[in-house]
């Protein structure tokens, strides 16, 4: 009867040992996801705001509907952008959806 007890006891503890060791493992999958995704995505759009808020005039850039054009105007205080997408079409863009044109840093004239 006692050793029964005894293994009751013994399977009890080691079942509470169990929940500690998935709390460590659940933590430690949480740090690795946010070291390898979360963290380099926030690097990412730190950068995105970076590029966004320091347009020049004569900046090629490309708008998220895919659209290549060159920086000719920015309105700081409504947040727009004109591009000049072809010679002489110029179109207006929020300056929330322009980013880095990847294949050319400097305007073509």
């Amino acid at each position: 009867m006692i050793n029964l007890f005894l293994t009751a006891s013994a399977q009890a503890g080691a079942q509470g040992g169990s929940g500690i060791s998935m709390l460590v493992m659940m933590g430690a999958l949480f740090i690795i996801m946010w070291f390898f995704m979360i963290r380099p995505q926030q690097k990412k759009q730190k950068e995105i705001q970076k590029f966004q808020n320091s347009l020049e005039i004569g900046t090629s850039v490309v708008t998220g509907g895919g659209i290549y054009g060159v920086v000719k105007g920015v309105d700081l205080v409504t947040g727009k952008v004109q591009l000049e997408i072809a010679k002489g079409i110029i179109i207006t863009v929020d300056k929330a959806f322009v980013y880095k044109d990847s294949q050319s840093t400097t305007a073509t004239k």
